[in-house]
């Protein structure tokens, strides 16, 4: 694991302009990069044509066009990289949207997409935008759902990150969670 004062120092350095302490920070954090977009794939279904090592590959690509700001720990960085993570699952998920609805320039033969791919995708936008309108009532509820569901976060870790107890943090994500199930109830009887 990678020390964390050596990586608040990079991404210090990264946030005052120097571009070469974020290639710095993602080869120290690269191990855990790969552990939370593993934890992404856990509960798809095979065959998912977006695999763990590119989305870590297209949240660095959009983490390098990001605007560097200053983060008080390598665990808010961490989350930072985790709402990446879910932002490229959103888009992969979109376009598959997009092709299953003849969307696209681009010839794409049927071996691209997978039903079950197209399914997943419905499922996983339904529960973004549910998230979306769960942060629009509750900015912290959503935050927790993303860092304990997206990022693999422990409670402790999440209440960490947010500067609250571990206790808040269980109590933000039941009633988060029971919030999100009925959303998702209403969305699936639409």
């Amino acid at each position: 694991m990678a020390d964390s004062g050596e990586v608040t120092r990079l991404l210090n350095r990264w946030s005052s302009g120097d571009r070469k302490a974020l290639e710095e920070v993602a080869r120290l954090l690269y191990p855990q990069w790969r552990t939370m977009a593993s934890g992404y794939f856990r509960q798809e279904r095979s065959g998912h044509t977006l695999q763990p090592t590119a989305l870590i590959h297209e949240a660095y690509l959009l983490l390098q066009k990001a605007n560097p700001r200053g983060f008080d720990s390598r665990k808010e960085f961490l989350g930072f990289v985790a709402q990446l993570m879910r932002q490229v699952l959103v888009d992969h998920a979109r376009r598959v949207q997009s092709l299953k609805r003849g969307g696209g320039q681009n010839r794409v033969e049927t071996t691209d997409v997978t039903a079950e791919e197209i399914l997943s995708a419905e499922e996983f936008l339904t529960i973004h935008t549910a998230i979306d309108e769960l942060a629009e009532n509750s900015e912290r509820k959503a935050r927790v759902i993303e860092l304990r569901y997206f990022g693999g976060y422990s409670q402790e870790e999440v209440g960490d990150i947010l500067g609250i107890s571990a206790a808040t943090v269980h109590r933000e994500q039941r009633m988060a969670e029971a919030w999100l199930n009925r959303a998702l109830q209403r969305a699936v009887f639409q």
